[in-house]
């Protein structure tokens, strides 16, 4: 059975990234690169800033007079720090999957784009547990369905462009987001022990 799902997944994979052509390798070059997203990640901090200026009622007596922006954004921060760490700093090392790029049986058959192979493990997707942690909790402060929806397709996007690239598996992709998606409660649940969202 796991032999079968393992196949499943490469074949997947092989699929994804054997759908290539040069437009397409630089687009996922850039889509993968995480400072392309820099300016996105400022706009959400602006747009935190330009909501919530202003103190939120809260029975938590330090924070009386503390911005709500600031609160969210130090929570959005420790929640994307919190799915790095799980995905890069434990899961990668304990589950020590390698990437595809570096699997032998895959040598010759991966396109690779600029000689592009990244780390030694790939389980679980850094990638996709940042973008999905940042996404959703910002998504459940914000709640607006337009919002949401960009900031899904951005996570869409980042996780279908490491499978391009043929650094992740669909396991991978997947196992990282679901680390994204816990941080993500887990830091909108804070933020509303602390009231600080509706």
């Amino acid at each position: 059975m796991l032999e079968q799902l393992l196949h499943i997944d490469t074949e997947i994979l092989l699929a994804i990234n054997g759908w290539h052509a040069p437009w397409a390798d630089k687009l996922m070059w850039i889509i993968s690169a995480k400072a392309t997203w820099i300016p996105l990640y400022v706009l959400l901090i602006g747009l935190l800033i330009w909501r919530y200026r202003k103190p939120a009622p809260t029975a938590v007596k330090w924070l009386q007079r503390v911005p709500a922006c600031v609160v969210m954004i130090v929570v959005i921060a420790l929640a994307v720090g919190a799915a790095d760490f799980i995905a890069s700093g434990i899961l990668k090392d304990l589950v020590a999957r390698p990437r595809p790029t570096r699997v032998p049986e895959l040598e010759g058959v991966l396109h690779l784009v600029n000689g592009y192979r990244s780390g030694q493990y790939g389980f679980v997707s850094s990638h996709a547990a940042n973008t999905m942690a940042c996404a959703l909790l910002f998504s459940l402060i914000w709640r607006n369905k337009i919002a949401t929806c960009g900031l899904m397709l951005w996570v869409a996007a980042n996780c279908y462009s490491r499978m391009y690239l043929g650094v992740h598996y669909p396991t991978d992709i997947l196992g990282g987001l679901m680390i994204g998606t816990l941080t993500a409660l887990v830091g909108y649940w804070v933020l509303r022990r602390m009231h600080s969202v509706e």
